[in-house]
């Protein structure tokens, strides 16, 4: 994953989101869809992935990505001014989602390791 690239044409966020989640099911345990004991379910009206039975990332209705990472790593990239805390719509921000700044899908494949590292430290 680290040297894949995604061709420079214009693509949607469904496109990019479906590199990430490819990404994420060749070189995971990650899984993605409907089906409860295989995929993942909807959250916050999104379709995520989800590895090892926990959801870690999703494409926003705004068609950005939110990814699960530390909370002290939020609070570094927040910091930084990549993206910001995700807010459900419920003005209560959670500390443990992030959403990147950036719709460029080699940005978001540069998250998907340090996602599933995350989430496997906590089985």
């Amino acid at each position: 994953m680290v040297g894949s690239r995604v061709n420079r044409r214009a693509v949607t966020a469904e496109e990019q989101f479906k590199a990430l989640v490819n990404a994420l099911l060749a070189e995971s345990e990650a899984s993605y869809g409907n089906d409860e004991t295989k995929g993942a379910r909807r959250m916050f009206g999104s379709t995520s992935i989800k590895t090892r039975g926990k959801m870690v990332a999703f494409l926003h209705t705004k068609e950005r990505l939110v990814v699960k990472l530390p909370e002290q790593r939020v609070n570094e990239l927040v910091a930084a001014g990549e993206g910001e805390r995700f807010d459900p719509g419920d003005g209560q921000l959670l500390r443990e989602w992030f959403v990147l700044n950036s719709t460029d899908v080699d940005e978001w494949l540069r998250y998907a390791p340090e996602v599933e590292a995350y989430v496997g430290k906590h089985k």
